[in-house]
C-alpha cells in the first residue's frame, strides 16, 4: 500500500501480463521498463521461481533472455563468427582490419563486404550510439555494403546468421559482376 492505495510490485505486473499479451507486447514493454530504469531482472528472476505454474512464467523468462549478461566476449564472438564462415565453405574475410578509416571485424576485400560484430557491452553507451552509424555511412561512401551482426544473435542463432551472410555476400557478388 502506498497511501492507503494498494499497489503491485512491476515485476508481479509483468508476470500477469506475460499471461496475457504476445512475445513481441512483452518485449515492447520491457522495453519500456527499461528505459525508465525501472527494470530489475533479478527481481523478475526471483519473482518467477517461486511462481510455479504461473501462465507467464515462460513467456516472461524468454522476453528477460536478452537483459541477461551476455557470456559471449570479443575474442569467443569472434572466433565462434570465423569457425560459422568457414564451416559455411565462405572465402576467409581479412579480420580486424582497417578499412575507409575504421577497423573492421570482417572485410571481404573482392565483395567490398563489410560485418560488425556489436557486443552490447562495447556498444552502449551515448558515443558509440552515436558513433557506430557513421561508420556504416562511412563505408556506405566508399562503395563498402556493410551489415552488423550482435554478438547475441550470433549464439542464439548461428545458423540463420551465416545462412543470411552467405545470402548477402551472393547478392553483393552479383552486385557487382563477380558471379560465375
Amino acid at each position: 500500500m502506498i497511501e492507503g492505495i494498494p499497489v503491485t510490485a512491476l515485476p508481479r505486473v509483468l508476470l500477469d501480463l506475460g499471461a496475457r499479451q504476445t512475445d513481441k507486447q512483452l518485449e515492447s514493454l520491457l522495453e519500456k521498463v527499461e528505459l525508465r530504469g525501472l527494470l530489475d531482472v533479478e527481481a523478475i528472476d526471483s519473482l518467477v521461481a517461486r511462481s510455479g505454474r504461473h501462465a507467464g512464467r515462460k513467456r516472461l523468462q524468454r522476453a528477460t533472455v536478452l537483459y541477461r549478461v551476455p557470456i559471449m566476449s570479443r575474442a569467443r564472438t569472434e572466433r565462434l563468427f570465423f569457425d560459422l564462415v568457414k564451416r559455411a565453405g565462405l572465402p576467409r574475410p581479412a579480420v580486424n582490419t582497417f578499412v575507409a578509416g575504421h577497423e573492421i571485424d570482417a572485410y571481404w576485400e573482392k565483395e567490398r563486404f563489410a560485418v560488425e560484430l556489436d557486443g552490447y557491452a562495447t556498444h552502449r553507451t551515448r558515443a558509440a550510439h552515436e558513433r557506430d552509424p557513421i561508420r556504416i555511412e562511412d563505408l556506405k561512401l566508399a562503395g563498402i555494403d556493410a551489415i552488423r551482426i550482435t554478438a547475441r544473435r550470433l549464439e542464439r542463432e548461428p545458423e540463420k546468421v551465416v545462412k543470411r551472410l552467405s545470402v548477402l555476400l551472393e547478392q553483393r557478388r552479383r552486385t557487382l559482376g563477380l558471379s560465375g
